[in-house]
């Protein structure tokens, strides 16, 4: 299926914390997408310091590489990806999801000191009412012998479908999604990213970004989105990182999602002459850099997140780069067979 779908194209909580703010580790996996980020146009800034309507991708870059000696086993399933004992692919059984439930608690409540609710607490379980109806890639460790629980890292996946059945996207809580809502192509929310921490230095991370690409062709989804997490409920103790994201990478007016008018929170906490953009993109969280060098932009202004001690940021992706390698990847599997 993958190979038609890519045949077809022409060379793209429920939100995007997790793993990426849990350990610097981190950076060392998802960092592929390049050294450094130049600045968010040719031209000067307007007089606010906002960059709007840029539409090209901030570095021309392609997605994520493909690890060596990954083999896909994609005849059967929308995503079957392998390196090693590990193995990405998509939620099969009501085992497979409470399984990823009870990763998602490990990582958020116990690691990361989120606060569960009462039912939560009492399962060791990170759940909500989304759960059912999205898609849950999973990385498993099939020689893990430590215990019976072999899924190691997750992502969850909301599509327009599913988000109808739903009656509307996760990120909805915080953000006037509208601009997204109306985009014509198919969409993709992501979400409730995580990975074990024994595993952040091996390619699980990478074997998550496979997933999410084959994930794309198979939908022909055109535009991914989320909340991503900065660390921290003070807006004024996150200035730079907040400021730097609303000057240098702000959405353009026709996809911007805006924070809900009870919840928002000025991102321009300093003036754009106050930011160093190098010092600045290298505070941020590695997902967050990672999605910027992806071509990413933010919405306006950020959200705080009491329950799970965060000030969170709305994060866009068109997925044409994040396609564009894996269309040929598969195309030359095709014709290779």
């Amino acid at each position: 299926m993958p190979c038609r779908a890519a045949a077809n194209r022409e060379p793209e909580r429920n939100d995007l914390r997790g793993w990426s703010e849990a350990s610097p580790a981190d950076a060392n996996s998802v960092d592929v997408f390049g050294d450094a980020l130049p600045g968010p146009s040719q031209d000067p800034p307007r007089a606010t310091g906002v960059i709007t309507g840029v539409e090209q991708p901030v570095l021309p870059i392609e997605a994520p590489p493909l690890i060596e000696g990954v083999a896909a086993h994609t005849r059967d399933r929308i995503v079957d990806i392998r390196s090693g004992p590990l193995q990405v692919r998509l939620a099969e059984t009501a085992a497979d999801i409470d399984a990823v439930q009870a990763l998602r608690y490990r990582i958020f409540y116990e690691s990361l000191g989120a606060r569960p609710l009462p039912e939560m607490l009492r399962r060791r379980r990170d759940f909500d009412r989304f759960d059912n109806d999205c898609d849950h890639l999973l990385v498993l460790d099939r020689g893990n012998g430590r215990n019976n629980n072999p899924v190691v890292g997750t992502y969850r996946l909301l599509r327009r479908d599913a988000a109808r059945r739903l009656g509307g996207f996760y990120s909805a809580d915080e953000y006037d999604i509208a601009p997204l809502v109306a985009h014509k192509g198919e969409i993709l929310e992501l979400g409730r990213s995580c990975v074990d921490a024994a595993y952040r230095q091996r390619p699980a991370v990478q074997l998550l970004w496979n997933g999410i690409a084959a994930y794309v062709l198979h939908h022909d989804i055109t535009l991914m989105f989320g909340c991503a997490s900065l660390p921290g409920t003070d807006p004024d103790a996150l200035a730079t990182p907040l400021s730097y994201l609303h000057y240098y990478h702000l959405a353009p007016s026709a996809l911007r999602p805006r924070a809900l008018n009870e919840r928002y929170v000025d991102m321009r906490r300093l003036s754009i002459g106050a930011i160093d953009p190098g010092r600045a993109l290298a505070g941020l969280p590695p997902l967050i850099k990672g999605y910027l060098r992806l071509g990413g932009f933010v919405g306006e202004g950020a959200v705080i997140d009491e329950q799970f001690n965060t000030t969170d940021v709305c994060v866009l992706v068109k997925t044409d780069l994040v396609t564009a390698k894996y269309s040929r990847h598969y195309e030359r599997r095709c014709k290779n067979t």
